[in-house]
């Protein structure tokens, strides 16, 4: 079983992977990437039932996981290289014409892990919500996650789900939300204030909690806590604090870097604060 130690050092490698894939790219979203890889971490290493080699994309007999915020790409990407479910050295390819790794997860090449095209924000919610529903019409005890960010929930599509999931009792359902006040224009809270979201969500019917989103500790008791309340029928939402840039000190808490690739001699400064600890791809 992996130790807080191990999944720390695969969350160090894959920020790792995230800077060198949008600086070999040229392109990307290294800044949101960056703050959720721990959540992806322990999702992709301890929480998810999951098997690289048996996947299929309608998700029966295991769990299944969204990007509903689909320019996380690099985060996500990194995650199913280094679990299994496509060669390492196919992280080279994100962004290139004809790869199966774009910007946002397409399912038009058919890569392992990808349950939906996804990167229109608002919608990966809805599509989550139904799968949950269909697991649940077939009585399968599996769970399904969901990755949303802060700047999502001005989507009204999110809301409309919201009230969707509630309705219909899907409490196998684990979404979060990534929460870094950060989007494309600036903070979220300048932008379209979101207001108090953790009252917002437990007033839509759904079980809510607040995590810190950048200590792995945290999570995993997080998931624990949230699966405990699962029989009642309600929807569950992990708010998870977090930090644009995490990892890299010229990159964390602003905007800026939320879609903009690092230049050569950016991408060593952000690599000599990252430690290589499972080689690189």
């Amino acid at each position: 079983m992996l130790t807080v130690t191990n999944l720390n050092d695969i969350a160090t490698q894959a920020r790792r992977d995230i800077i060198r894939m949008v600086s070999i790219a040229g392109s990307g979203h290294p800044g949101g990437s960056l703050g959720c890889t721990d959540l992806l971490t322990v999702l992709f290493n301890k929480e998810m039932i999951h098997d690289p080699k048996k996947w299929r994309r309608d998700g029966i007999g295991f769990d299944m996981f969204f990007l509903s915020a689909g320019h996380l790409a690099p985060a996500l990407y990194s995650q199913l290289a280094r679990t299994g479910y496509f060669p390492l050295n196919e992280l080279y390819e994100l962004r290139k014409i004809g790869s199966r790794l774009q910007g946002h997860p397409s399912v038009e090449r058919g890569l392992p892990g990808i349950h939906i095209a996804s990167g229109s924000l608002g919608q990966g919610l809805s599509v989550a919500i139904g799968a949950a529903l269909a697991k649940k019409l077939r009585n399968e005890e599996n769970f399904v996650y969901v990755l949303t960010g802060d700047g999502e929930c001005e989507e009204g599509q999110i809301w409309e789900a919201a009230l969707f999931g509630a309705h219909h009792r899907v409490d196998r359902l684990i979404a979060m939300t990534d929460w870094n006040g950060q989007q494309i224009d600036g903070p979220v809270d300048k932008i379209l204030n979101l207001g108090n979201l953790q009252k917002k969500w437990e007033e839509f019917g759904w079980d809510t909690l607040i995590v810190d989103g950048n200590n792995i500790e945290e999570v995993i008791r997080a998931f624990s806590e949230i699966k405990s309340l699962v029989g009642n029928g309600k929807p569950k939402m992990l708010l998870c604090k977090t930090v644009m840039g995490k990892g890299v000190d010229f990159m964390e808490g602003t905007h800026k870097w939320h879609g903009k690739a690092p230049n050569s001699e950016q991408t060593e400064k952000a690599l000599n604060q990252l430690k290589e600890t499972l080689g690189d791809f």
